[in-house]
This record gives C-alpha cells, structure tokens and sequence, in this order.
C-alpha cells in the first residue's frame, strides 16, 4: 500500500503548478467552524443574560413584596416575564430553591446537574424571635435550550444526551417579615 502512496506524494510535493484547492479544502470548513462558533457564543450570552436578568428581576420583586405568598408557578411566570428572549421559556425553564444556612455555608458544589423543579415555600417562617435569624433562601433556574448549530462547533459542545443544553441562573435573598 506505501508503494502506491509513496510515488504520489512526491510528485504532489515537487508539483507547485495549480491552484489553492487543497488550502481552500482545508481552510473553508475551519473557518465556518469559527464563524458558527462565534454565533453560537453570541446567542448563548445573550440567553444567559436574559435568565439572569430574569432571575434577578423576579427575586427584587420577592424581596420588595414581604407579604405576598407566591407559589411555584407563579415565581416562573415572573421570570419568563422579565426574560423576554428565552423560546418556550414556561415549559423549560425548572426552579429549585434551597434553604442555606449561612454560619455552615460551604457554597455549591459542582454545577447542578438536573433540571427538576424543587420548590419548598417562599416565605420562611413567620414566628420571629427577637435575635433570630432570618433564612436565606438560593435559588436555581435551569434553562433547557436547543443550540442553533448542533453539529458544528461550540453547538456541538453544548448538545448533551437529552438533544439539548442546559444553563443555570442563581440568586440569593433573605424575606424580611412583614
């Protein structure tokens, strides 16, 4: 099998007659791997921004609102709202908000790797002890998105064994009794 390649690639080596095909080959698909790429990361900044700005908006308004009890629903509703761009954000879109304790707190470990809705209520307990400590609540909203070039680049990366893709909007707060 050498024997039938050799030959070829020396005179493919000494030939310098032609045109740029096989630069042109070689060239074009990594340069529409950049490009699509880039495209891609633009989109998927542009989505994290917009769930983080959600979340941060409907987090301020549970803050602002001490009294009202807002149930599951209603809290994504209220971040789909302020997160305009996110496609079928209501049915993709999962929230998990956790209890944390701040004298232990170790932080996150790792990045969540599910998308389950989990969802004790909002307002802590309402028997306020003078010198107790009010309880900090964190909050996950995982977004499942599909990439915009799933076979090619960053799109490929992304495109995990569900056929899409998932990123995570955190936030914090402490409901002050009313």
């Amino acid at each position: 099998m050498i024997r039938y390649i050799k030959p070829f690639l020396k005179r493919f080596r000494r030939e310098d007659d032609g045109n740029m095909t096989i630069e042109f080959v070689l060239g074009l698909p990594l340069i529409f791997t950049i490009f699509l790429t880039t495209a891609e990361l633009g989109i998927y900044s542009m989505r994290q921004m917009f769930l983080d700005r959600g979340v941060d908006m409907a987090i301020r308004n549970v803050r602002l609102n001490t009294g009202a009890n807002l149930s599951h629903s209603d809290l994504r509703k209220m971040i789909c709202d302020f997160s305009g761009f996110l496609e079928n954000c209501e049915a993709d879109v999962n929230l998990s908000m956790n209890p944390i304790d701040i004298r232990t707190y170790t932080g996150p470990t790792g990045q969540p790797s599910d998308c389950h809705n989990t969802y004790p209520p909002i307002s802590p307990l309402r028997n306020f002890v003078h010198g107790g400590e009010h309880q900090m609540m964190l909050i996950v909203a995982c977004y499942k998105f599909r990439p915009i070039f799933p076979t090619t680049g960053l799109g490929f990366a992304f495109d995990d064994v569900t056929g899409g893709s998932k990123m995570f909007g955190f936030s914090g707060f402490v409901q002050e009794p009313s």
